[in-house]
């Protein structure tokens, strides 16, 4: 199974940026799309960004377009997000999840890999 490792989240003031990183190991051949979900404490896990592993589609939740951008490094097999702008109600914890047969991308039981997350704070 790919493992997925999640680094870069903090504390950061309202309007500020933080960049994410997800680093994939394993049988990450065949993985077809990766993504960033989050989750909040109350609420249920949601889609933030994701990337088909071609180029061939891109995802953004309407609560984050133009904010956040996904990007991909083949080469370091790594995703990352990064995050301008931030308001406190994008405080949560950010997961990397990856699939080898994801249709709908903003589907959480689309993906078999995830990783443990890493929390991001953004206070006002």
């Amino acid at each position: 199974q790919v493992r997925l490792m999640e680094s870069g989240g903090g504390s950061v003031q309202a309007g500020g940026a933080l960049r994410l990183s997800c680093a994939a190991s394993g049988p990450t051949r065949g993985v077809n799309c990766m993504a960033w979900f989050r989750q909040a404490p109350g609420k249920e896990r949601e889609a933030v960004a994701a990337r088909y592993v071609d180029g061939s589609q891109l995802y953004y939740a309407d609560a984050v377009k133009g904010r956040f951008t996904i990007s991909q490094d083949n080469a370091e097999n790594t995703i990352y997000l990064q995050m301008s702008s931030l308001k406190p109600e994008d405080t949560a914890m950010y997961y990397c999840a990856a699939g080898r047969y994801v249709a709908a991308a903003d589907m959480a039981q689309e993906y078999s890999s995830w990783g443990r997350g890493t929390q991001v704070t953004v206070f006002s």
